[in-house]
């Protein structure tokens, strides 16, 4: 299996990106990219870089929205870790084969244009992991 090409962002749950900017903008001098709707994973997502990394803020748009979910049960905090990979539907298969649990066994549509697929975090060590393949 070839190895991942880097570490494409670090997903972070929060209530609020309008509250969570001001840190992330005052406090530790990130550059603000912008923002995207999610709509079929329910989500508002902005965007920041540091030192080159992307960190990538998701807001619930709803109640019943994943994040929403996830931040009720465990609060504010890193939701997941994500890595740029090349060939996503032949990684599936290995992962597949390798037994890792999949969340997604078909990529869907990301951030950015990209196509993703979540591991599950039982398979992962407790770390939510996302790959993503840009188009």
């Amino acid at each position: 299996m070839q190895p991942v090409q880097a570490i494409d962002h670090i997903g972070i749950a929060v209530r609020s990106i309008e509250s969570a900017r001001l840190l992330y903008e005052r406090t530790l001098g990130a550059t603000f990219e912008g923002t995207e709707v999610v709509p079929d994973q329910k989500v508002n997502a902005a965007f920041f870089t540091v030192g080159g990394v992307r960190i990538e803020l998701l807001e619930p748009t709803g109640p019943d929205s994943p994040v929403a979910a996830y931040i009720e049960k465990r609060g504010e905090g890193i939701h997941h870790i994500a890595y740029a990979v090349a060939g996503l539907e032949e990684r599936i298969k290995e992962l597949a084969k390798e037994g890792v649990r999949l969340i997604d066994e078909v990529p869907r549509g990301g951030t950015h244009g990209t196509r993703i697929v979540f591991l599950h975090p039982k398979s992962t060590h407790g770390v939510l992991t996302e790959l993503c393949e840009p188009q």
